[in-house]
């Protein structure tokens, strides 16, 4: 059993995923985002919350239902917050 997959990714303020067959579009205040899951997943939105789970016992099945729930985790948190880099400049004699 995925440890990673059983949890539900949480839909915060400001962001509204749909699900079409199985494409899910994650609409948030930065960006709209879209990705198309395999057949080998089931995707539910309920309550605020998307869920995931596979639809059999196969190994790409339980491979494709961990990997399903990240992407959805991505998606909404791109759409939420814009992407960033912070670098951290660590050591004696350098210059910033």
């Amino acid at each position: 059993m995925s440890r990673i997959g059983k949890q539900p990714v949480a839909l915060p303020d400001g962001v509204t995923a749909s699900l079409s067959g199985q494409t899910i579009e994650v609409k948030g205040p930065k960006q709209t985002k879209s990705f198309t899951f395999t057949d080998d997943v089931t995707i539910a939105i309920e309550d605020g919350q998307v869920t995931v789970a596979p639809r059999g016992k196969s190994k790409r099945a339980r491979q494709q239902w961990g990997m399903s729930r990240t992407i959805i985790a991505n998606l909404v948190h791109g759409s939420k917050e814009p992407f960033k880099k912070e670098l951290e400049i660590q050591g004696v004699g350098y210059r910033a």
